[in-house]
């Protein structure tokens, strides 16, 4: 069954993504908390207090049951009475500012009607964007959809400026990457391809951070960079609780609260009214964070 095929082969990532990062850390190890409740299991990875990473979590679910009201309108679901899910999620905050925070998500969503699509995505978060990092990153994630199809980098990348966008401070989370979701497998051949491309990214996403990491993770860093850290960290709290559709998703289908909020900072910071000083780092951040950036040719 596509189910059980799905659920396997996602939780088998998910140990494998754990085991990159825990090797390329090299000061922690990921804790593992196997939770049951009535709709379903999972697996929830936390790893705190690394060398290099402050805190990480890589989470799968699979998990069914009836079609709320709320998330039949949260999901923009017209027919089926049950649903199935599974899928891995995580996010990765570093020690260092240097370093970018990153967030990975993949998942299936199957209906008793039949309907069945897949959805998920890459995007990267830095406090202090480098242009160079930020066009390596767009180039890695051109090369693992163009195996699958041409079309699935800009069309994902477009998607991605438009879904990880802070609407009320007129600014993106970060630098994008690629995001797509209600994309239909009404085939078998249609469910092959795209199980095989979110697996992928899924292999693909500890990969590409590891190199990100290593490139920053030992760069000094002011006191001062350290509190812009923190108010970066703010705006990505902000965006999961306004905006993002798996803490939506999670809460709506009774999911294991503690699992859907271990995507938040260790430590964030919200200053009033903040304006960085002209010329700086800071500021130039500021102004990279912007929809429709041309990463691959910046």
């Amino acid at each position: 069954m596509r189910k059980d095929k799905v659920a396997a082969d996602y939780r088998a990532l998910q140990q494998k993504i754990c085991s990159i990062l825990e090797q390329a850390d090299g000061g922690s190890k990921f804790m593992t908390d196997h939770w049951t409740k009535e709709i379903g299991e999972g697996f929830t990875m936390v790893f705190e207090d690394g060398h290099a990473i402050e805190k990480a979590a890589v989470n799968f679910s699979a998990v069914n049951g009836p079609v709320s009201e709320s998330m039949r309108k949260a999901l923009n679901i017209d027919e089926g009475q049950e649903y199935f899910a599974s899928g891995i999620s995580s996010i990765i905050h570093p020690r260092n500012p240097h370093a970018p925070i990153t967030h990975m998500n993949v998942r299936y969503f199957e209906l008793s009607s039949g309907v069945a699509w897949f959805g998920g995505g890459i995007d990267l978060t830095p406090h202090y964007v480098d242009k160079k990092e930020a066009t390596w990153f767009h180039r890695e994630l051109k090369t693992v959809c163009d195996r699958f199809d041409a079309d699935y980098y800009p069309n994902f990348k477009k998607w991605a400026d438009d879904y990880f966008y802070l609407k009320h401070r007129a600014e993106t989370r970060g630098v994008g990457g690629i995001f797509f979701d209600h994309k239909p497998a009404a085939s078998d051949s249609d469910f092959e391809q795209l199980f095989a491309y979110t697996k992928d990214l899924a292999l693909a996403y500890p990969r590409i951070y590891v190199q990100l990491l290593n490139a920053n993770r030992d760069k000094a860093f002011t006191e001062s960079e350290k509190k812009w850290q923190y108010l970066r960290r703010g705006r990505y709290v902000e965006f999961n609780l306004l905006y993002d559709r798996g803490t939506k998703f999670g809460l709506e289908s009774n999911g294991r609260t503690e699992s859907i909020f271990l995507s938040m900072p260790p430590m964030a910071s919200w200053t009033y009214d903040y304006k960085p000083e002209a010329g700086s780092r800071e500021e130039e951040t500021l102004n990279l964070l912007k929809k429709d950036i041309d990463w691959i040719s910046f």
